[in-house]
């Protein structure tokens, strides 16, 4: 396959990734987005198999049946986590995806640290880096896949000096590059010494940058870690002098690191903070003991009658929407009331769940209607003159702490006001504090009613009563 032949094909897999970007902004084209990144990709995997197996210096038919071997056992795996995982499963799914871009990244930095460049100290920089990029994706990305999956406490890691901690990592990083590229060829030993410290320097700051970051802020680290991985991809398209993976890789790692600087505006986070491991951040986020007083509690048939009552209503969801797999009733729900006339609308808070979109993603499952959906600062204003707010699963994003107590460790964080309908009711299995570990004095208010259980059954016992 001719060189000129697999750019062209490079360039066209690009436009495709360019496209499918453009296409996931928007919930009526993802679906059409995600489509031409999958056109894309496979593209791309044709051009690069049969560029290493028949292009100039390639493996041949040998080559190509190792390739087919592993791309096989791969999509298998691949094929098999992705039929069985539930929906709720997907953020940590999706980190443990990056730690293995980043796993990729460290193979081929120290593969290519063997290889004779022709432009040495470039050459010598680009491992290093690529190394480097690597190894604190690939920690980072499993210590967020053990706090997404409750392996490990979500709350952050507060060691003494984590800051300095941080930052004198970074400075030694860059003292051993210089070193590294000081060291001459030959010295075959000290330079795969100071490649393989480098790699435990990066190994070691990866876990704590996440270690640091407490529950609350996970979407974000989730975003994050993607901008990673697409940098640990484009330092190994440098590597491999592969185009479409420094393309790819570039693409990837500023769209997440957009979207990361996004999510952290919308929850009056500092990016800085964030990316650096909570640099800056003094708190924790950890639960309080103050008394809130008691709570109310409603059942499904005095929700029912809210319900019939009303005329305006916003369902808030969040995780515990997700966990019960509450969506398709709660679409129904949605149904029978707007078939009453009750004007039925959904206020999405940006980090509702666990990953960017993640109840979007559920809602279109379900076909709730798309123009119904709104975003935190589309619905936040009209809660006022809401007549009743349904609080399914959700928690820290509805939590009036974060807008009135600035002791609080969600201080400052923008939250959807439900406090401020008529009546709030908030669907929960328990009074336990939500994935930040704040207690939540909303379940206190006068005008709040919780109804306890799975979400699922009681939105079909409210359906029943209705």
């Amino acid at each position: 396959m001719s060189a000129t032949l697999v750019q062209g094909a490079y360039v066209v897999a690009g436009l495709f990734f360019i496209l499918a970007l453009a296409g996931l902004s928007r919930h009526e084209t993802a679906r059409r987005g995600n489509r031409l990144g999958i056109a894309g990709m496979a593209v791309a995997l044709v051009a690069t198999v049969l560029a290493a197996t028949f292009g100039a210096g390639g493996s041949g038919w040998l080559g190509l049946l190792l390739i087919l071997v592993a791309m096989a056992i791969g999509a298998a795996i691949g094929l098999d986590r992705a039929r069985k995982v539930e929906m709720t499963g997907m953020p940590e799914l999706i980190a443990l995806l990056h730690s293995f871009v980043g796993l990729a990244a460290v193979l081929v930095g120290w593969n290519s640290s063997y290889e004779v460049a022709p432009y040495p100290t470039i050459h010598d920089i680009e491992v290093f880096v690529g190394v480097f990029i690597g190894a604190v994706t690939l920690t980072g990305s499993i210590v967020a896949f053990l706090k997404l999956s409750a392996r490990i406490p979500s709350r952050p890691l507060m060691l003494p000096f984590r800051n300095w901690i941080n930052l004198g990592a970074l400075a030694l990083f860059l003292v051993l590059t210089i070193v590294y590229v000081a060291v001459p060829e030959h010295a075959v030993f000290g330079r795969h010494a100071l490649l393989g410290l480098v790699t435990l320097l990066a190994l070691a700051l990866g876990w704590h940058l996440v270690a640091s970051i407490g529950g609350g802020d996970m979407p974000v680290v989730v975003s994050m870690l993607n901008s990673y991985s697409g940098w640990a991809a484009a330092a190994a398209g440098f590597l491999l002098s592969n185009d479409l993976l420094i393309i790819t890789g570039a693409l990837v790692g500023s769209s997440g690191a957009y979207l990361s600087y996004i999510m952290c505006r919308a929850m009056n986070r500092s990016f800085i903070s964030v990316i650096a491991g909570g640099f800056g951040v003094e708190g924790g986020t950890t639960a309080d003991d103050t008394d809130y007083g008691d709570h109310r509690e409603i059942t499904a048939e005095g929700v029912a009658s809210l319900l019939s009552n009303a005329s305006t209503v916003v369902i808030t969801p969040g995780y515990g929407m997700a966990v019960a797999q509450a969506q398709y009733p709660v679409a129904s729900l949605t149904k029978a009331l707007r078939d009453k006339g009750v004007d039925v609308r959904f206020g999405i808070h940006p980090v509702a769940g666990r990953l960017p979109g993640h109840m979007n993603v559920l809602l279109a499952e379900a076909k709730v209607p798309y123009d119904i959906v709104l975003e935190m600062d589309e619905v936040n204003d009209d809660l006022a003159a809401t007549d009743v707010v349904l609080v399914i699963g959700a928690n820290d994003t509805v939590n009036p702490a974060a807008a009135e107590d600035p002791t609080s460790p969600i201080a400052g964080m923008p939250v959807l006001r439900v406090w401020e309908a008529t009546d709030v009711v908030v669907f929960k299995r328990s009074m336990a504090t939500g994935y930040a570990g704040v207690q939540n004095p909303l379940f206190f208010r006068d005008n709040t009613q919780m109804l306890f259980g799975d979400a699922k059954d009681r939105v079909e016992d409210i359906l029943k009563a209705l």
